[in-house]
């Protein structure tokens, strides 16, 4: 990092269990006999997970201003030149930056997260920091005032997503933000999707348990009802998964009951008008290429399938839905990465893989009921409950089926290649 050394303190905040934390501890030492200031926190407790980590640094750091990054993100050398500046505004919480992506072209799966992460940031980041509405620090890639941290109440560990729940009460206590669209942090994607659906499991549990927990004191901040509605449809996102897989369970009953009662599928029809709505996310996807400047049309099939992908994750959301709903309390799983930046690296023989998950035979089983209604509405002449039935299949069984491809995939190379997991060392 540029940055004079005399205002610079490094901490690395490492709750690891296994040898990973004497791999940090050497290379730590390594550049402290270099001059760097730079510390090495070892947490044996993971009290509050990434939270009490977090708060933990805090508690010990003495700067003013603190940048956040995960461990796969690499801010390029002139990251604090180009965003502590923004701090000339007394106002101002915290500053975002852009993740970029070490590893897009790596696979047709991360390609597709690519899509998705370009299409939230460039749109959706941007378009929220620039007319005012409130949005999220994204937990990396991005620089906090300790004085707005202290003030909103600290990191708090009661939600999965310490990031939108702290970000949220820094703006409840008239504190603002700045994304810096131009300065991008490139990262690795999760290269397993098995770690994707932990990854976005805990991403939408955490957003929906901060919807529960802040949305009565948004509703009641001296904020313009559009500010508030903004709000709202930001912390309650996830929840068009679980209105998807309602649909799911209502279509058979919409196409059986229609058969008797031909006023019923008329006033099912009304809602088809709506159906304008379903293309919303493919001009979202579209928007970013086009700001990225990547000829949107060669990425259209690509975009296509992010939009089905983003539909087979409805059952891994309504889980984390219903694990709020029974009170069960969580721990925060990280997300395995594999320190993947090359085509000619083979991520099925490291360490950290995940096992299957018992969600896929859910899956399986709603991607043959979907089939199922798909070929029921066409008998029935009913095209718009077809087309959407038919997505839903296509997005499930890409789910399950990818997942269980995969895991077939580690188990027959680590079967040629019993030793592997054990021989896992630094990949850069």
């Amino acid at each position: 990092l540029d940055y004079p050394p005399d205002r610079l303190e490094i901490q690395v905040l490492d709750d690891s269990t296994d040898e990973t934390a004497h791999l940090a501890r050497a290379a730590v030492q390594r550049w402290q006999a270099k001059g760097v200031r730079i510390v090495h926190l070892h947490r044996r407790q993971r009290t509050g997970f990434k939270a009490g980590a977090l708060a933990e640094g805090l508690r010990r750091a003495q700067g003013e201003f603190l940048a956040l990054f995960d461990a796969d993100f690499i801010p390029p050398p002139d990251f604090l030149r180009r965003t502590i500046p923004h701090f000339q505004n007394p106002r101002l919480a915290f500053v975002q930056t852009r993740w970029g992506h070490v590893n897009r072209d790596y696979s047709f799966f991360t390609r597709l997260q690519a899509l998705a992460i370009d299409a939230h940031f460039l749109i959706e980041q941007f378009a929220r920091s620039r007319r005012g509405f409130w949005f999220n620090f994204n937990g990396t890639a991005g620089v906090w005032r300790r004085e707005a941290i202290e003030d909103a109440g600290g990191w708090q560990a009661d939600t999965l997503t310490e990031d939108l729940d702290l970000s949220y009460r820094a703006f409840l206590r008239g504190w603002q933000a700045h994304y810096a669209d131009e300065v991008v942090v490139p990262a690795e994607l999760p290269v397993s999707f098995m770690a994707y659906r932990r990854q976005q499991h805990r991403w939408a549990r955490g957003s929906l348990e901060c919807a529960l927990k802040l949305m009565a004191p948004v509703w009641k901040a001296p904020l313009s009802l559009r500010g508030k509605l903004a709000a709202t449809l930001h912390l309650t996102g996830y929840g068009v998964h679980l209105l998807l897989f309602a649909l799911v369970l209502l279509y058979p009953a919409v196409l059986l009951l229609g058969r008797q009662y031909a006023s019923f599928v008329s006033l099912f029809g009304v809602a088809a008008l709506f159906n304008a709505t379903a293309f919303a996310p493919t001009l979202f996807f579209v928007a970013a290429q086009y700001r990225l400047g990547r000829g949107w049309w060669r990425q259209l099939p690509l975009i296509l399938f992010t939009s089905v992908m983003g539909v087979g994750m409805m059952l891994n959301t309504a889980r984390a839905a219903l694990q709020i709903l029974r009170r069960h309390r969580a721990p925060f799983e990280r997300t395995p990465k594999f320190g993947i930046f090359s085509r000619r690296q083979d991520w099925t023989r490291r360490r950290y893989q995940l096992r299957l998950d018992p969600l896929l035979a859910f899956e399986g089983f709603f991607a043959a009921v979907n089939a199922g209604t798909t070929a029921l509405a066409l008998r029935l002449d009913n095209p718009v409950i077809a087309v959407y039935a038919g997505l839903f299949c296509a997005g499930l069984t890409f789910t399950a089926g990818f997942t269980l491809a995969q895991a077939l995939r580690v188990h027959r190379r680590r079967a040629r290649s019993p030793q592997a997991a054990l021989a896992d060392g630094p990949t850069r």
